[in-house]
């Protein structure tokens, strides 16, 4: 018997409110937190003070790509991807730049027929895939071939379309420079298992949401190319793909409708329905009919004439996003997962026509609130089992089974244990043979993954969580990691990154890919390392909550012992507190700092740190030790300027020099960065070669050896986004004319060779041996997808991205 309200706060010295918003916001049961340690335990209480996590993470995303207008460009990805296509092939004769691999051939398609290798499926001459192999993303979708169940195809949110031949023993990307990696649905045609369709673009708003290309076609299951009528904005954001039984007739949902297509080339297609929708679905055993279900209205529809016409179907009210599922024994019944405030399960015993709420209750009697607070962003059902019309399979934060139809629903799945099924799902897909009897065997993907229940009848079985019997991950090399930066020390080799909800993790050159290790869970962000002492690394969590770990990145450190912007767990009160003054970050307390908010360790002295607010923030003692109500000590050391730091860089030897860049554009310089109260002046506002954008500045890069010289970087699909000043800031060159007109990231600097420039870009990365007057784009290794991060080894070059992990290359090579 699970701990009552009471029970449980006075057991975990928390109260009984904070019960109740963890039951519902983690989308989970009292048993379950019953059973948290305490670490797990003080993470989850830090993330009630984000009770928007997902949306806050789309915001800071969106924020990246808008032009000075505020807004994006319809189709602006494509339109960035073709003009790289464009670069590649003028490139043809420059097989090298800057000891980059450049020009066509190289790395483009490789992987396309599904052979994996070492290197992830890429057989890269010059990169070095370094992983993670073992941590995997946000996997939107998964399809199985019918007769040949050990080949399967999973689709990344940020990292393309995989393949595996050994059912995912080992993974390979089908084309590592497909026209688009962010990918959000597949569908293999049921007549003919060589033609897998893939959509484009998240559609669900969630906060690491990506804007996609249309919908890709391939019909040998090796090369993929583009539907050329979807790339319209109407189809930058595809939910779902589904395919009539005959294969004649296409539906494809979309954040502006469905779309219906039932002519073989598929060059022709007619809006059906014309509001969001998130899923769209043909009935398993009739070709005319065919269920919707709203995207975030809380609305579900049905077809009677294979989706040319549709009707809304009756129900009590609903709020927000619809899933549904056919059950597979008798598709008269229909499922449907309502997002509504966490969570609702409904059924239809008429095809979809009617449905009628189910009491969904826990095994407590409680209302089971299986989505927890982000229904909009991962929610999933099943209904797979040709033997047993009630048996449901519900997704949010963790796997729900009913076995009643949805009265009763029990967690099968417990988010935080590393041995059970990753947070968050989104797909989840029957084995082709799976018969309820003798193959029970289904495949979920989540922000971790590809997972397996072998036995769907096996897991969830435990008197009381963790559940974690029955759980396989399948990884393995699935290299599709969104980071969002990144940091090593050149002493131990080690490698860290802060990721999209998979937090700050470890590379260690000895473990290989699959050897990567968390020291900091959550969301991760910007990242330092002691040059100095390798067991000295910096991470941070969301709004700038940077947290310190003292051995080397091997183990996961209670949040409160590692936190040095001052939030602590109070043990008196069960709540986190916060440190007096001058022990604490205010903005960071007051939220006044981006989602993701930049933090940067001085090159020149390894205890100070500078961070990002409304002000910035500098700490001399960065290594002091941590107690309840003392640590690093911060001050303010540039007021606020009304918009919020979004770049730090500071002169490599000289400290006084720090260039600060802002979210709404401006740029800001000191020259005697260690004084108590230093001096700043705003850049590039006057002159006759000024600073021009007025849009997101996403990174700043100072010269190695001239403290006047610095890059400035800029988001939005604009024309002119990387800047340069050779002196302190008066003059500014656009140097972005050879560029994609796509957000730029990250710059990198040869250390020996500095007009050699490494530019990382939303769609890749080029190189320049001309100081950036000219630009190539590689044809290997990091892929098309975003490049958020540049970083230096000694001379070895680490490529930090946003769905495919990281790369390196040793550059030491360079005349």
């Amino acid at each position: 018997m699970a701990m009552s309200d009471k029970q449980l706060a006075e057991a975990k010295h928390i109260t009984v409110e904070q019960v109740r918003l963890l039951r519902e916001s983690r989308g989970t049961t009292n048993a379950t937190l019953e059973s948290l340690p305490e670490a797990r335990m003080q993470r989850a209480l830090r993330r009630l003070n984000y009770p928007d996590m997902p949306a806050a993470r789309e915001r800071f995303r969106l924020d990246q790509q808008r032009g000075d207008d505020g807004t994006v460009a319809p189709h602006a990805l494509g339109t960035a991807l073709r003009q790289t296509e464009s670069r590649l092939r003028s490139t043809a004769r420059r097989r090298v730049t800057a000891g980059i691999p450049t020009g066509p051939g190289g790395g483009r398609g490789r992987g396309a027929a599904g052979r994996p290798s070492p290197t992830a499926g890429m057989s890269l001459t010059r990169w070095e895939w370094l992983g993670p192999g073992n941590i995997g993303g946000r996997t939107r979708g998964i399809a199985i071939h019918p007769t040949q169940p050990r080949r399967m195809w999973a689709v990344s949110a940020g990292g393309g379309v995989w393949h595996t031949k050994d059912g995912g023993t080992g993974w390979a990307p089908v084309d590592d420079f497909l026209g688009n990696l962010a990918c959000s649905c597949i569908a293999m045609d049921p007549a003919d298992p060589s033609t897998i369709y893939v959509g484009t673009g998240e559609g669900f708003s969630n906060g690491d949401a990506l804007r996609g290309n249309g919908v890709f076609r391939t019909t040998d299951q090796a090369g993929w190319a583009p539907i050329e009528s979807t790339q319209t904005p109407d189809f930058q954001f595809v939910t779902r793909i589904a395919v009539s039984g005959t294969g004649a007739v296409l539906l494809v949902s979309t954040a502006t409708g469905v779309f219906r297509s039932s002519g073989p080339a598929r060059a022709r297609w007619t809006r059906v329905l014309d509001v969001p929708v998130g899923y769209v679905a043909f009935d398993p055993r009739d070709n005319g009919r065919a269920v919707a279900g709203s995207l975030d209205v809380g609305e579900a529809w049905f077809s009677k004439d294979g989706g040319r016409t549709w009707e809304a179907a009756a129900h009590g009210q609903w709020v927000g996003r619809v899933e549904l599922a056919y059950a597979a024994k008798n598709p008269d019944v229909v499922y449907a997962s309502v997002q509504m405030d966490t969570g609702e399960l409904w059924r239809s015993d008429d095809g979809g026509e009617t449905y009628r709420r189910r009491k969904t209750r826990d095994p407590e009697g409680r209302k089971a609130e299986y989505l927890g607070d982000q229904g909009w962003y991962d929610n999933t059902i099943w209904a797979g089992d040709p033997t047993d019309e009630n048996l449901v399979i519900a997704g949010g934060i963790n796997l729900w089974r009913s076995t009643d139809g949805g009265d009763r629903v029990a967690e099968i799945s417990t988010w935080w244990h590393p041995a059970s099924a990753h947070a968050d799902h989104h797909a989840i897909v029957s084995h082709p043979g799976y018969d309820g009897v003798a193959n029970r065997t289904v495949f979920f993907g989540n922000d971790g993954g590809v997972f397996k229940a072998a036995d769907l009848a096996d897991v969830g079985n435990e008197p009381e969580p963790p559940f974690v019997d029955g759980w396989t991950e399948l990884v393995n090399n699935y290299g599709v990691t969104q980071f969002f930066g990144g940091a090593g020390n050149t002493i131990s080799g080690k490698i860290i990154g802060g990721a999209q909800d998979n937090g700050t993790i470890c590379f260690d050159p000895a473990a290989g890919t699959e050897g990567w290790v968390s020291f900091f869970g959550g969301d991760g962000g910007w990242c330092a390392a002691d040059p100095t002492d390798p067991n000295v690394l910096y991470g941070e969590y969301v709004h700038l909550a940077i947290h310190r770990n003292t051995d080397g990145g091997t183990t996961e450190d209670i949040p409160g012992n590692t936190f040095i912007h001052g939030q602590f767990p109070n043990p008196a009160t069960g709540d986190l507190d916060w440190k007096p003054v001058p022990f604490r970050i205010t903005d960071a307390m007051n939220r006044d700092a981006l989602f993701i908010a930049p933090f940067v360790l001085d090159p020149n002295n390894a205890d100070r740190l500078l961070a990002g607010g409304l002000s910035l923030w500098r700490t001399n003692d960065a290594k002091r030790p941590n107690t309840v109500n003392s640590g690093p000590s911060w001050r303010a050391v540039k007021p606020a300027a009304g918009s919020l730091i979004s770049a730090i860089a500071v002169a490599p030897g000289n400290s006084d020099v720090i260039w600060v860049g802002h979210e709404n554009g401006m740029v800001f310089r000191t020259t005697n960065g260690t004084a108590a109260t230093p001096t700043w002046s705003r850049l590039g506002v006057t002159g006759t070669h000024p600073l021009r954008p007025r849009r997101y500045c996403t990174s700043v890069t100072a010269h190695p050896a001239d403290a006047d010289t610095a890059y400035v970087a800029f988001g939005g699909y604009e024309p002119d986004n990387l800047w340069v000043t050779q002196d302190g800031g008066s003059r500014w060159d656009d140097l972005a004319a050879l560029l994609p007109d796509a957000p730029i990231r990250a710059l990198a600097l040869h250390p020996r060779r500095t007009g050699f420039l490494y530019c990382g870009t939303e769609v890749g990365l080029f190189a320049s041996e001309d100081a950036g007057a000219t630009w190539s784009p590689t044809n290997e290794g990091p892929t098309n997808c975003s490049v958020d991060d540049l970083f230096w080894m000694d001379e070895t070059l680490v490529c930090v991205t946003h769905g495919r992990g990281m790369f390196r290359i040793d550059l030491s090579t360079v005349p």
